[in-house]
């Protein structure tokens, strides 16, 4: 405390307004920043104080600057994200609007980096202006060896050891280095000195106008306008690449047109940074697209005067492939109307031709001019236009099945789609590509014309999810071939279609093929599927009678003879081929036989066959097995219990609401019964369709006269073991298994689980026998009580009482179902 007075005192009588910070000794400055923080702000409000003027004051002559970081943060993360989604919208509009051209160069700064560290590790030129903040490295040796590190403090000076001051800010790096040296040589005898730059100060610098993230930046000392640009993370697309301004003191210094650096490469304007320079990006000028055979289509940026052979050269030039007598050029007229003028490349006039904002130029191809060429479509790796040349293949265009196709791609067969020069026909010719690449010459591979199209279409088997062959289905790539076949049919020429239905790979319509023949047809398609019967095929034919008026003939083939080539049928135009399948073709019925049977699993079944007869190739039943319990369900069955269910659901629903709109006016039962109803409503909700049917399998197995059991498919058998137990269900206390004891009876059974509640019904009691069947327990005229005796498995059921309720009769109905359903899915669950 007594310390924290006395720098109190200091503070109040040495340091008045207009002394500088060196009126306070170190040690104090060094007591007033080991204090609390709090206490150093009171002070320093108290006192009129500058706490960073405290903090700077102690050796700033003999200490670089604190060094700063080297970007600072412009916004957070989810801001960057929602305006780089804004940017490439705006991108993808402008896109869209000049027909998926691009502007060009805003793609250098693509992925530029969030952060930008100094550039540290080039060599400092000779000009390179020294100022606080570097670092001087000096080595001293001959008489005296010694290694310093000079920091060039707030005042421009650095300060040797044993001797004064020297300034060196605003010196070339070099000239620095030669005073440094002559001065040791002056004052240290027999000593010479090595001058180098350490680190490298930082300082600020402004990026404005229409940069991606506008605003200061820190930047190494040694930062060129490029790199600022990178720090701000690049140009929008709606500012300007070509006059880029450097500014200093509000003087323009310099400009730099990126051009220059992206074309060739010149970075002679790229002018070196000062501590608040300002670079500032203009609005875009104005702007003309180029498409077509040159190597970079884009928009491109005009700077002046441009002609028609200076924008082909922003664009890379001309390819090989381009057509120079035809440029067409899109421009506004005066009256704002769209226009189209053309220009020839190969003459002066045309290279000379000035282009105006707004233009779109477009280079024609050669194979657009003179038709000749290929093109090829679909699940090729290489899609589009080939230059055509007398003597082409299919194989001239698809010479390896691997690298031209792409993974998805129907190896067997291609079409190609010729249109005729001089009647503007289209006709189909099909291919078996595989043939024909592997047998260069050969028959399959066909001599292709001018203008061919060839279709490569990909192979549902091969194709994932998301694939892109999903596009290139025979569907997809043959519909306008079919609409233009369409088109073309008149009279004397029909329409040359034909479809194909049944098991086929790719049943649908297609060209009729040149060949005519059936098995064409069929290939086309895909092939024939194993489920294909080569027995019979049928053929459904169009036709005009004697009369005129049209009629359908039916052909049956055998489609043996057919695949054979042993038939000779041609098709014609809108056949239908229907290819049959094999009757019941894997087809497979089966049962499931489960618990106390010699070879459980999944039996596949005959038709007619009987159960007997599957226990039989089973094995029979296991010693341990217990017939009267086994539970038989089949599919059909659970069906129909779903549905009855459904129906109980949907009448149950409507019963509650009308108990709730009765409301409480009999005495308080209205609640009552809304809860048991709600109660029945969330049983019949909860269970689940078992489809048992009651059979006696004793009699099955043993019983030759028992009325078989014919099997369907689905059908489930399940055997249990011997129980020892008697179940009992429903409204009683305690729900639950007793072990079955000889000589009790069901009223034994029914106290042993606490007796009846007080909605049971004990005149409705009934047992369900361990083979499904339900026996009603009759009252003993004697003894007053239900004296029949269980046997193991079998289960009491104790209903609720309904007659206190309304809808007697669907409640007693829907009870009995859910009890049902509950004990065939219990009975098998048990097992």
């Amino acid at each position: 405390m007594k310390l924290n007075k006395q720098l109190l005192i200091a503070l109040t009588f040495v340091w008045p307004a207009s002394v500088a910070a060196q009126s306070i000794s170190p040690s104090q400055i060094e007591q007033f920043k080991n204090m609390p923080r709090a206490q150093q702000e009171a002070l320093a409000s108290q006192y009129g104080v500058d706490l960073d003027t405290i903090a700077g004051s102690t050796g700033s002559q003999n200490q670089r600057p604190q060094s700063v970081d080297v970007i600072d943060p412009i916004r957070n993360e989810a801001e960057q994200q929602k305006k780089a989604r804004e940017e490439a919208a705006k991108e993808q509009e402008l896109a869209r609007k000049n027909d998926g051209l691009r502007p060009f160069g805003y793609d250098l700064f693509a992925g530029s980096p969030t952060t930008f560290a100094p550039v540290t590790e080039i060599p400092i030129p000779n000009n390179y202006t020294l100022g606080p903040g570097d670092v001087l490295r000096v080595q001293l040796w001959g008489k005296e060896n010694q290694q310093l590190e000079l920091p060039i403090s707030r005042d421009g000076t650095i300060s040797f050891p044993q001797s004064g001051p020297q300034t060196v800010a605003g010196l070339s790096f070099d000239e620095a280095r030669q005073q440094i040296k002559k001065r040791v040589s002056e004052q240290y005898i027999g000593v010479q000195a090595s001058v180098t730059l350490g680190e490298l100060r930082s300082m600020r610098v402004f990026v404005l106008g229409e940069a991606r993230n506008a605003g200061s930046y820190t930047v190494s000392s040694l930062s060129t306008i490029t790199n600022a640009l990178y720090v701000s993370g690049g140009i929008q697309p709606n500012g300007s690449l070509r006059r880029i301004q450097h500014k200093r003191d509000g003087e323009l210094v310099g400009e730099l047109d990126l051009y220059d650096l992206l074309l060739a490469g010149d970075t002679s304007n790229d002018s070196r940074l000062q501590p608040g320079d300002v670079i500032f990006i203009p609005a875009v000028g104005d702007r003309v697209g180029i498409d077509g055979e040159v190597y970079r289509p884009a928009l491109y940026e005009l700077k002046g005067k441009t002609n028609l052979q200076e924008l082909v050269k922003l664009a890379g030039g001309l390819t090989p492939q381009a057509y120079p007598q035809l440029v067409r050029i899109e421009r506004n007229n005066d009256d704002f109307l769209r226009i189209i003028a053309e220009a020839n490349l190969t003459i002066p006039k045309g290279r000379n031709a000035a282009v105006k904002p707004g233009d779109r130029i477009e280079v024609a191809s050669i194979s657009d001019i003179t038709g000749q060429y290929v093109e090829v479509k679909g699940a090729a790796t290489r899609t589009g236009k080939f230059a055509w040349v007398p003597g082409m293949r299919v194989s001239s265009v698809i010479k390896n099945l691997d690298t031209d196709l792409v993974p998805a791609a129907d190896e067997r067969y291609a079409a190609i789609v010729r249109t005729d020069r001089e009647t503007d026909q289209v006709s189909v010719l099909n291919v078996r590509l595989s043939e024909a690449v592997r047998n260069s010459g050969g028959p399959q591979d066909l001599l292709l014309q001018e203008e061919d199209q060839l279709l490569i279409f990909s192979d549902a088997g091969k194709v994932e999810g998301g694939e892109e062959g999903r596009n290139f289905t025979r569907e997809a790539l043959f519909e306008p071939v079919l609409q233009r076949l369409k088109a073309q049919a008149r009279p004397g020429a029909p329409q040359q279609t034909i479809q194909i239905t049944g098991p086929v790979r790719y049943p649908g319509e297609y060209p009729l093929p040149a060949s005519k023949r059936v098995a064409d047809a069929i290939y086309v398609a895909g092939g024939l599927k194993d489920s294909a019967s080569l027995y019979t095929a049928e053929l459904a034919r169009f036709g005009v009678d004697e009369t005129g008026n049209g009629q359908t003939s039916i052909l049956d083939l055998d489609l043996q003879d057919v695949m054979k080539g042993q038939a000779s049928v041609a098709l014609q135009s809108r056949d239908r081929l229907l290819i049959k399948s094999i009757p019941e073709f894997a087809k497979t019925k089966t049962i499931q036989l489960e618990g106390e049977v010699r070879y459980p699993g999944e039996y596949t079944i005959r038709d007619g066959e009987t159960l007997a007869e599957v226990l039989q190739r089973a094995g029979g039943l296991t010693t341990n097995a217990f017939p009267e319990g086994a539970v038989f369900t089949r599919e059909k069955l659970r069906r129909l219990e779903a549905q009855r269910l459904q129906e109980a659901e949907e009448r149950l629903q409507g019963d509650l609401l009308g108990v709730q709109l009765e409301g409480d006016d009999l005495g308080g039962k209205s609640a009552e019964r809304t809860d048991q109803v709600k109660d029945l409503l969330e049983d019949v909700q909860d269970a689940r369709p078992v489809g048992r049917m009651v059979i006696d399998l004793a009699a099955v197995v043993s019983d030759e006269e028992y009325q078989p059991i014919s099997l369907q498919d689905g059908d489930s058998l399940t055997i249990p073991g011997i129980p020892q137990s008697v179940s009992v269900f429903g409204e009683v206390q305690f729900p639950t298994s007793h072990l079955h004891t000889e000589g009790l009876t069901v009223d034994d059974y029914l106290n042993r689980s606490g007796g009846p509640t007080r909605q049971a019904d004990e005149s409705r009691v009934y047992v369900v026998r361990a083979d499904g069947s339900v026996m009603l327990p009759e009252e003993s005229r004697w003894f007053g009580g239900r004296s029949q005796q269980l046997a193991p498995g079998d289960t009491i059921i104790v209903p609720i009482d309904v007659d206190r309720l309304n809808q007697l009769e669907l409640w007693t109905n829907v009870s009995q179902i859910v009890y049902q359903i509950a004990l065939g899915a219990a009975a098998v669950g048990n097992l």
